[in-house]
């Protein structure tokens, strides 16, 4: 996928799980490569803004009594113990640091996947939108989901290879993997499979 020109009114920027208990340094899933971005993320999000792109906002709050996190429980223990991304904490709101504005979309969702049980893909239909841009945390994880689903869905799809990031690796059995490794590696999978990955500075560009 190659995309030579950005139609503003037909696109999205979705700046995904942006949230405290991942980007402060206080957060209980503190993600490096994400806190290190805020102010280039944040001064992109008010270009594409300018020039007439929808914002949306996506994040991960679950149920602080545990009934929607399912699954999940099994890959994140800090879900588990309910010490993150519950709803109506501090870690579970968007990192003040970022622009948002009475105008922008906030969407909530409970797995990976800004589309799995929402209505984001309502929301960018209604509006005509058939481009969506991936920001935000974690690469390989909600970031991945997110694209893939927006391809599953017949809408262009641009990553933006220094506005995403991710966590180092533990060794599960495969070896460990640095953050930087694992981005790179994620990047490399994404641009095969199923969005065009690029530079912010790029994506300006093609505006």
């Amino acid at each position: 996928m190659k995309l030579d020109k950005i139609t503003p009114e037909k696109t999205a920027v979705l700046v995904v799980d942006m949230q405290n208990d991942f980007i402060s340094k206080e957060g209980s899933m503190f993600n490096r490569m994400g806190h290190a971005m805020v102010d280039k993320l944040a001064a992109f999000i008010n270009a594409c803004r300018d020039k007439g792109i929808m914002i949306v906002y996506i994040k991960t709050n679950m149920r602080k009594d545990g009934k929607d996190i399912g699954k999940f429980a099994d890959f994140c223990q800090p879900l588990k113990d309910r010490k993150a991304l519950m709803k109506d904490t501090i870690g579970g709101e968007i990192y003040s640091e970022l622009p948002v504005l009475e105008e922008d979309i906030i969407i909530v969702k409970q797995k990976y996947s800004a589309f799995y049980g929402t209505n984001l893909d309502n929301v960018l239909s209604c509006n005509g939108i058939d481009t969506v841009v991936i920001t935000g945390v974690n690469t390989e994880a909600c970031c991945l989901s997110t694209a893939r689903d927006a391809g599953f869905r017949n809408m262009d799809v641009a990553f933006i290879s220094d506005l995403t990031g991710t966590i180092d690796f533990p060794d599960m059995g495969y070896g460990a993997m640095t953050d930087e490794e694992m981005h790179r590696a994620t990047l490399i999978n994404i641009a095969m499979t199923c969005a065009d990955v690029m530079t912010s500075e790029e994506f300006i560009e093609k505006i």
